[in-house]
């Protein structure tokens, strides 16, 4: 029952914009030690995400850029079992990693995703509403949502609780994941062994592939791709070009919908195709 779980906050779309990270080591099942920094993602502020977390310019001005973390956040992570509520915040790690030209020591980490965890402990998460507040609720867990500290320990907890649910330890939940949930074959609808099963993803914007393409791509994962911004998306991909002409430029209607749905309260994750791409290469 020993592993780290971690969180990031971002201040834009790019998952590379990280500007606050958490990371909590868990002992035996309990908190050992827990470290948190805002961090200067050199990047703008999109709106939005500001209104999710209420990280700002102003809050990050004094703060370390990543390189300046990069070994203290190395030093909690190499060598360990990695727990994360979905696979976005390894992303955003591997992404900061490239964007400063880093050593790439996710690689040495062993990633547990909690969000596959709780598909398969609990039935009613199993394709939909496993959002980490959703099942933080239900496990009775406090925290302060979107901030990383709280965010990386109420993952941590998830997990602990799940392991005494199904009395199957750390190492056997990473080879429990690795066995599909139900046979079935891939489709457009979904693959539902699949590690974003029960996401249901739009494209927006100019993509380097085609639409066809980038759909596969994400069937294969285990999302339902949808053709426009509804209440049942959860994740919007942009594309690249679009992404770099957010700061002062119109959105398109597929973005300031899902933007829309964010501040109704909705959980909708906007990312850009590289970071989609680069998300199934790590996954699939």
């Amino acid at each position: 029952m020993d592993f780290v779980a971690i969180d990031v906050e971002t201040a834009n779309p790019d998952l590379a914009s990280i500007c606050q990270i958490g990371i909590v080591a868990f002992e035996n099942g309990s908190v050992k030690d827990s470290w948190q920094s805002l961090v200067n993602p050199e990047d703008y502020f999109d709106g939005i995400n500001v209104s999710i977390h209420t990280i700002d310019e102003c809050a990050v001005k004094l703060a370390p850029t990543f390189p300046k973390i990069f070994e203290t956040v190395k030093k909690r992570l190499v060598g360990s079992v990695v727990a994360s509520h979905t696979f976005f915040d390894r992303v955003a790690v591997a992404r900061v990693l490239e964007k400063y030209d880093l050593e790439k020591f996710d690689c040495t980490c062993t990633w547990l995703d909690t969000a596959k965890v709780v598909h398969r402990t609990w039935p009613e998460f199993s394709q939909r509403g496993y959002g980490l507040k959703n099942v933080a609720d239900k496990l009775g867990i406090e925290f302060m949502h979107h901030n990383a500290e709280d965010d990386a320990r109420a993952a941590g907890e998830i997990l602990v609780h799940a392991i005494h649910e199904t009395r199957l330890t750390v190492s056997d939940w990473l080879e429990r994941l690795k066995r599909p949930i139900s046979p079935s074959s891939i489709t457009m609808e979904g693959n539902p062994d699949g590690p974003l099963y029960g996401e249901v993803v739009v494209f927006t914007g100019a993509l380097s592939i085609t639409r066809r393409e980038a759909s596969q791509l994400a069937a294969n994962a285990g999302c339902e791709v949808g053709a426009s911004v509804k209440k049942t998306t959860t994740l919007l991909v942009v594309g690249d070009q679009d992404i770099r002409n957010l700061a002062g430029h119109e959105k398109s209607s597929k973005h300031r919908k899902a933007e829309q749905l964010i501040a109704e309260g909705q959980r909708i994750r906007i990312l850009g195709e590289s970071d989609f791409l680069r998300l199934v290469e790590l996954i699939v």
